[in-house]
């Protein structure tokens, strides 16, 4: 796909690697839609393009690709980045502790795929999943299968909107926080990385746009980790 002159909505675009990846599609050439549940201080210096949502409800998640189109024009790509985490043990798995994570991690990507797909015959899409997908995390049970959820949809989806769109992924492993936002809280132990290099948010941005530019690829996942998921539970 040549990027310059496309539309993109990117949801939770306004901060971390939502917003390495919208500064990015802009430098490109790309009008970036950013969605934001509650960063609105952070979204304000994409305004006017823009749009709230709240993940944790169905019914908005249902509508947001067509309100985005109605108010912005078609969508070309979208990109399922929006996302929460909560350290959950199977033991405090509860239904309301699994529809915290899967609401937002996986439903709402699945109406937002549902609702791209309604409204054009070619496009991109790419799902933003965890390197620990190839692991078994019992520390965050539901964001786990939440994630493994995600990788099998991406796959799924690859093969239902074949060959107008494509539809990949992106999987990060343990992301050093920009550079320029001084929270030293956000940096993930990192574990055991064979490259010795944690990626950034600029690696997951480069990632996504080598997806979005080939129009060969589909229904694949980029690790963008120094090589954790090889190393399984490890």
């Amino acid at each position: 796909m040549e990027l310059k002159g496309k539309q993109a909505l990117i949801t939770g675009g306004a901060v971390r690697i939502g917003r390495a990846i919208a500064e990015a599609l802009l430098d490109g050439g790309v009008k970036v839609i950013v969605h934001f549940q509650t960063s609105e201080k952070e979204a304000d210096c994409f305004w006017p393009n823009i749009i709230q949502t709240d993940f944790n409800d169905p019914a908005q998640c249902e509508t947001l690709l067509q309100r985005a189109s109605d108010q912005f024009g078609k969508i070309d790509i979208l990109i399922n980045n929006a996302a929460v985490f909560h350290q959950t043990r199977l033991m405090d798995s509860t239904y309301e502790a699994m529809m915290r994570e899967l609401q937002p991690n996986l439903l709402a990507p699945l109406a937002l795929i549902r609702g791209f797909a309604k409204q054009t015959q070619t496009g991109k899409i790419i799902n933003l999943l965890d390197r620990r997908v190839t692991s078994h995390d019992t520390g965050c049970v539901p964001y786990h299968l939440s994630k493994k959820a995600l990788e099998e949809l991406t796959k799924l989806a690859a093969l239902e909107l074949a060959p107008g769109i494509t539809v990949n992924a992106v999987a990060p492993g343990a992301v050093l926080p920009p550079s320029q936002s001084g929270n030293h809280s956000a940096r993930e132990a990192a574990g055991i990385i064979p490259l010795g290099k944690r990626p950034a948010p600029a690696d997951i941005a480069d990632a996504v746009l080598y997806l979005l530019k080939s129009d060969v690829i589909t229904g694949q996942t980029l690790f963008i980790d120094g090589g954790q998921n090889l190393l399984g539970d490890n």
